[in-house]
């Protein structure tokens, strides 16, 4: 595991930008799984702004997406798919029908989440994923548990999510409560993981997360199992 600490939140974001651009550019046909939240958007606008510059071309790739709320539809605007819309697709040249995330509409969920993962492995598995980590440890929407779910699932989501996710809705009672997330399975077959997190909130769990013991109950403690992780940080 490489870990690195970034100056500030700008330089986080160039080095993650970096890193995904490198895989780009090394095979220009990869598959990234990418992943929402307020952390990536930074990475976003680099990828955007390379783009942009004529320095990286998205032309043919592929995208799969971690997770999705339950019940929300694409046109919604506190969806994933909406999201990732708004803060990447919209302004590269990439082709959208050949960006996936999950289906949270789907009537059966379980279904939905075998759907996905057979997807994902037509694919050959994905050659980066970008995560970002909640403050309870969860990536994705893998919650703390008893176990590591290797399937993609649907998820009860925690409290503290509800609660940190609130910002982005009217009011914590209109947060969603389930979720459909990809499961370690997927996450841990990539070729390449980079995991950033920003803010001092975050200290306490990203210790734990590479330091402490890998257990289920700080779900992105797995990755110390991974061959190829990159940590960017900053506090």
């Amino acid at each position: 595991m490489k870990v690195i600490k970034a100056a500030n939140y700008d330089e986080l974001s160039r080095k993650a930008a970096q890193i995904i651009a490198s895989v780009v550019w090394n095979n220009p046909r990869s598959v990234l799984g990418l992943a929402t939240g307020s952390t990536p958007i930074g990475t976003y606008k680099e990828l955007i702004r390379m783009n942009k510059e004529g320095d990286l071309d998205f032309s043919q790739i592929t995208t799969v997406n971690l997770d999705e709320y339950a019940g929300l539809d694409p046109s919604n605007d506190q969806s994933y798919r909406y999201f990732m819309n708004d803060n990447l697709f919209n302004h590269i040249n990439i082709d959208k029908n050949k960006t996936f995330v999950p289906n949270g509409l789907a009537s059966d969920l379980s279904a939905e989440g075998a759907r996905y993962d057979a997807f994902i492995d037509s694919l050959g598995g994905t050659d980066i994923q970008l995560l970002g980590i909640g403050h309870d440890g969860h990536i994705g929407f893998n919650e703390p548990d008893e176990v590591f779910y290797k399937a993609t699932h649907e998820v009860k989501l925690d409290a503290m999510t509800i609660k940190a996710n609130a910002r982005f809705f009217e009011n914590e009672d209109a947060v969603p409560r389930r979720a459909i997330t990809m499961g370690m399975w997927a996450i841990m077959q990539s070729k390449k993981i980079l995991l950033i997190a920003s803010g001092d909130d975050k200290r306490d769990i990203v210790e734990r997360s590479i330091n402490g013991p890998v257990t289920p109950k700080v779900p992105a403690s797995i990755l110390q199992c991974h061959r190829d992780v990159t940590v960017i940080y900053t506090y």
